[in-house]
């Protein structure tokens, strides 16, 4: 299983040609990943009295492109949770567009690597096991 949402690709998106600059995939993929998160009950950073109170900073990301993504398409992004470890998630991203007749065109694949941590008091992090609730919640995407 896997989440999906669509994304408009904004003018500012884009380069002097038009077509969708590789530093746009990143945050779309990390909007991609909190939409999935919030969808499932699961809070991106948590409030002080949350239990358990953790985030998820990343510890690896990569994109690999493959077809120009432009000005107004509607990009359909689809993330899948393909590895729960102790304290780890790999998802990996997959952006697609329509082309003119209809059919589906792949645009990039991209992969994060997120690590759950605990807030400290003060605001440090410290490397945790994900906790039994959010490891289920996941394991259903």
């Amino acid at each position: 299983m896997s989440f999906r949402t669509r994304r408009l690709v904004e003018f500012r998106d884009t380069d002097a040609a038009g077509i969708v600059h590789f530093s746009a995939f990143f945050p779309w993929m990390e909007s991609a990943e909190h939409e999935m998160l919030r969808s499932l009950g699961i809070k991106v950073l948590p409030d002080s009295h949350d239990d358990p109170s953790v985030t998820w900073p990343r510890v690896s990301v990569s994109c690999d492109y493959a077809n120009a993504a432009r000005f107004e398409d509607w990009l359909e992004i689809e993330v899948s949770v393909v590895k729960i470890g102790r304290s780890s998630i790999r998802y990996e991203v997959a952006f697609s567009r329509q082309d003119a007749g209809g059919g589906s065109v792949s645009v990039a694949k991209g992969a994060t690597v997120v690590v759950c941590c605990r807030l400290r008091p003060g605001g440090g992090l410290e490397k945790t096991m994900i906790p039994d609730e959010i490891r289920a919640k996941l394991e259903s995407v």
